[in-house]
């Protein structure tokens, strides 16, 4: 087993590595445990969930009435909110590490996914209909004549004389 000791670093004071890397997977996300990234992941997923919340307000006011983008903000929202309340749950309860990881990957991987590979074909749609819309609404505003009805034959039903 490989043993080594931390010359230059913040933990040099003594500080060993002893486990093979496979092994770290299964110890308590804890300060102890993990010193270096432990402040940093828990401290930035409560952070990314505040900003994922505001963002979620703001551009789902910003965008009600497109139900496509909607959608897509829906799908960012949950996944997110359930991703770093997760990485903030276990880092108060000290899963282990691989469930850290595994929470993090997917979370992440889902919200990627439904940013840059679902949506965008259907955004590539929706833009083409939105420009088919103006386009006869410009053209059907641009031909004054074609707003207004024209008298092709005689009422039936009228008073007779």
């Amino acid at each position: 087993m490989a043993y080594s000791t931390l010359a230059h670093g913040p933990f040099s004071e003594g500080a060993t590595l002893d486990k093979l890397p496979w092994q770290y997977l299964f110890d308590a996300f804890d300060p102890v445990n993990f010193p270096d990234i432990f402040n940093p992941i828990w401290m930035a997923s409560l952070v990314l969930l505040v900003v994922l919340i505001v963002l979620y307000v703001l551009r789902t006011r910003a965008l009600h009435r497109h139900r496509l983008y909607l959608d897509m903000w829906e799908w960012i929202f949950w996944s997110g909110l359930i991703t770093f309340f997760l990485l903030v749950v276990g880092a108060v309860f000290k899963f282990d590490f691989a469930v850290i990881l595994v929470i993090m990957l997917s979370g992440l991987g889902t919200m990627a996914w439904a940013r840059f590979r679902r949506y965008p074909p259907l955004f590539e749609a929706y833009e083409h209909q939105l420009a088919r819309q103006r386009y006869l609404a410009r053209t059907r505003s641009s031909r004054p004549e074609a707003t207004i009805r024209s008298r092709t034959g005689r009422r039936r039903g009228g008073k007779r004389r």
